[in-house]
Formats: structure tokens, sequence, C-alpha cells
């Protein structure tokens, strides 16, 4: 009995022996597999995640070259404006220095005041409405660089003075105090501005100033609505000239407006000449229209006598007509053409 149970206890330890070998061997051939599988994978893995870093890596590649041109292009555009401008401001420097040396020049300074005042002049009258370099004082040699033509009596033209000024040096000066903070240097510079106004006031009221063959004041154009705004700062320096010279001070828009208000002028003169014209002719036309109703009504006379005559000549041929159809009738009877 003992060596039975041995035997089935050997048996059995046999076979659990045989099933763990062979779970062993199947444990082996699981492990290959998994590791054959598991490498796969890495390779796969690998595989994809070269192909996705050669992506990312073109991606990148394409977008920076991209990005890097576009910002290229931007850089090259601002270069060539910056370059434009810089050329620009050339020019401009330029401009600057051929202005500073046309100013530099007392007689260039006149002229180019002259320039701007006959510009102003052409934009807002007609030709006929103002003259150059006249000579408003008869008898005197004084010429005055423009003249505005205002009628007068009778055919005489009245002349409105105008004289261009600039005192470029005095207005520099007060601009460079004012830049310097310099109070004294200011109010040396408006003293000195004040005086040379008030100079060029007296000259062109005592050269171009003679009525009635001029207005009794004439205007003094100064070309640049800063210097005329200094002029305007001036405590009563324009009623001054006003008053004591008969000179008003004008820039270029307070002349534009002045100019503007005389050619409204003209046009109202214009107007009335017109209206003048326009009624001499109805007075003509009312006088013909007078002759032509009295000739009406001679017609409508004559048409009436050759109505009376044509209804005379009707009832006559009515008795004719009569007189014929009783001939027609009775041929024995006496004709009644008489009756």
């Amino acid at each position: 009995m003992t060596e039975l149970l041995l035997i089935l206890v050997l048996a059995l330890l046999t076979a659990v022996l045989a099933s763990c070998a062979f779970l062993v061997h199947r444990l082996g051939s699981l492990e290959g597999s998994m590791k054959g599988d598991l490498n796969r994978l890495a390779d796969q893995n690998e595989r994809q995640l070269e192909r996705m870093r050669q992506t990312v890596d073109e991606r990148l590649q394409k977008s920076l070259e991209t990005r890097l041109g576009e910002s290229f292009a931007q850089v090259a555009r601002q270069l060539e404006q910056v370059q434009q401008g810089l050329g620009e401001m050339r020019s401009l420097a330029v401009g600057v220095g051929d202005l500073k040396k046309v100013l530099s020049n007392v007689k260039n300074r006149g002229i180019f005041g002259e320039l701007q005042l006959s510009n102003l002049l052409e934009d807002l009258l007609t030709p006929g409405q103002y003259a150059a370099n006249v000579t408003v004082r008869p008898g005197r040699n004084e010429v005055v660089e423009f003249a505005v033509k205002l009628p007068g009596q009778g055919d005489r033209a009245v002349w409105l003075p105008i004289d261009a000024k600039f005192p470029r040096e005095d207005y520099e000066r007060l601009q460079a105090a004012y830049d310097a903070g310099d109070a004294p240097g200011q109010k040396e510079a408006r003293t000195a501005l004040e005086t040379r106004i008030r100079a060029f006031a007296k000259d062109i009221s005592e050269k171009y100033l003679e009525p009635p063959y001029t207005t009794d004041f004439a205007l003094l154009f100064l070309p640049f609505e800063g210097l005329y705004a200094e002029v305007l700062r001036l405590p009563g320096l324009f009623e001054r000239l006003q008053r004591d010279y008969r000179v008003t001070v004008t820039g270029p828009t307070t002349l534009a407006a002045f100019l503007s208000s005389l050619q409204m002028g003209f046009r109202t003169l214009g107007i009335q000449k017109r209206s003048g014209e326009v009624w001499q002719l109805l007075s003509s036309v009312k006088h013909e229209f007078g002759l032509f109703g009295d000739l009406l009504d001679k017609t409508r006379k004559k048409l009436q006598e050759a109505t009376t005559t044509l209804d005379d000549a009707g009832v006559r041929t009515r008795k004719i007509e009569r007189s014929l159809k009783k001939v027609e009738q009775d041929p024995s009877e006496p004709s009644l053409l008489d009756e």
C-alpha cells in the first residue's frame, strides 16, 4: 500500500514536473515572441518618430525660410522708404538752402514778396481790375508795385496802392530770441521790428497816397503769416499806422479776404451797370411795342373795312343769284339785275 502511494506520488510529481517544463517552455516561447514583438514595435516607433522628425524639420525649415524671406522683404522695403525719405530730405535741404540764399539778399526778398503778392492778385482779380508798376501820383516818378483799379467819377480810375515788404533780419532775430528764451532780446527785436514797419508805412504814405487820384489809404503786404502775427502782437502798432500814415498792414490771408470783398463789390457794380443797360433796352422795346400796337390798330381797321366790303359783296352776290334763279324759271319776265 505504501509503495502504491509512493508510485502515485511519483507519477503525480512527474506529471507536475512535465507540466512545469511545458509551462517553462511556453513561457520561453512567449517571452521570445514578446521580445520580437517589442523589438518590431520599437523599430516601427523609431521609424515613425524619424519620419515625424523629418516632417517637422521640413515644415520648420520651410516656415523659417518663408518668415525670413518676408522679414527680409519688409526690411528691404523699409530701407527703400528710408532711402527715398533721405533723398527727399536732401532735396528739401537743397531747396531750403536755395530759399535761404534768395532771402538773404534784400533785392531777392523784395522780388519774393512781389511774386507772392502778384499771385494773390492774379488768383482773386481779373487783369483789368489791377495793374503792376503804376504811377499813381500825377507829376511824380514814384511807382508802386501793384495797385487795384477802383471806379471813380466819370472814366477816371482811383488807385488803391499795395506795396510788399519783408523785414527778414528783424523777424529772424525775434524768432532766435524766442528759441533761446531771451526776454531782453525779444524786447529789443520787437522794438527793431516796430521801427522797421513804421518806416515802411511812412515811406508808402509819402510816396503813393494822393487823393482823389488814389484812395485815402494804402496796404502794406507782409508775405508770411508768422510775420504778420508778430506785427499784430506789437501793442497799438496796427492802429497807429492807420491813424498816422493811413496804411493798413495785411498778411496773405487777410489780403485774400480783402480782395475777395473787392471782387464782390466789382460784381455788384457790374450788375448795376448791366441793370441800367437792360432798363434802357426795355424802354426802347416799350416804345417799339407802342408803335407796333398802333400798326396793329391800323391793320385791324383795314381788316374791318375789308370785312364790311366782303359782306356787301356777299349781299350783292345773293341778289344776283336770286335774279338768275327767276330768269331760269320765267324767261318772259324782266331781269332784276338792277334791283
